[in-house]
């Protein structure tokens, strides 16, 4: 088997969520009720956060390479960042990086393209949703990528930001995620949701909602790591 190196700690809750469900995918697929064996590097989100904030790429870029050449002289054969947002500069990091690590928007877009999605919303940080690189992998299969309305994105990051990163998962918050969902249904007609922030499957946990899919990328990131466990 080979040996997963993760980034964690951004932001602590979805590594939990992380962890679990590999163990869950890991013994569905073999079967034979063994655990996986890999590692885990909880970094602090304020640095990286402080950086992003500050569209401090390069140092965003630097400091997340270092954290995976510690998973790879720990054994990992290759990883993932629990994230979404640092994916802002995954291309660089894995440029630099010693070990082949798998991105959680090219694995997002190749379960969308398996689902025959063509247009999509997407939830997460104001970082990600206003970010080029969701859409530039998307663009390449020709699914389209739409943002919610300035005012649903700042109560997306403000919520995602002050609540769900800290473990608070309310029912008010929750009622306002999907409501922002059915404004998007009814506007533009979108096939999908994807949850492009690992929190947010913690407070959005039905598979969707007034039949909208919500796309999981903690658990599609999961499903390919495991994969590649297993390969």
């Amino acid at each position: 088997m080979r040996t997963l190196g993760i980034i964690g700690g951004l932001g602590p809750e979805s590594t939990i969520d992380y962890y679990q469900t590999i163990i869950a995918l890991y013994q569905e697929r073999t079967g034979d009720g063994s655990y996986p064996q890999f590692l885990i590097n909880s970094v602090d989100l304020n640095k990286v956060r402080e950086f992003v904030i500050a569209n401090d790429l390069q140092r965003l870029t630097g400091t997340i390479v270092e954290e995976i050449e510690k998973l790879a002289r720990a054994g990992a054969d290759f990883g993932l960042i629990a994230a979404n947002t640092p994916h802002l500069t995954f291309d660089q990091i894995a440029e630099r990086s010693s070990i082949p690590l798998i991105s959680i928007v090219e694995a997002t877009c190749a379960a969308a393209k398996v689902r025959k999605l063509k247009k999509l919303v997407l939830f997460g940080t104001k970082f990600t949703m206003t970010g080029e690189f969701f859409p530039k992998v998307f663009s390449r299969e020709g699914i389209a990528l739409v943002q919610p309305d300035p005012a649903d994105q700042d109560y997306i990051h403000d919520k995602y930001m002050n609540e769900l990163v800290q473990g608070k998962f309310g029912a008010e918050t929750k009622a306002g995620l999907l409501a922002i969902v059915d404004r998007m249904k009814t506007k533009v007609d979108i096939d999908a949701v994807i949850l492009a922030g690992t929190e947010l499957p913690l407070i959005l946990r039905e598979p969707d909602h007034h039949g909208v899919p919500f796309l999981n990328t903690t658990t599609i990131h999961c499903q390919a790591a495991v994969t590649e466990m297993l390969s």
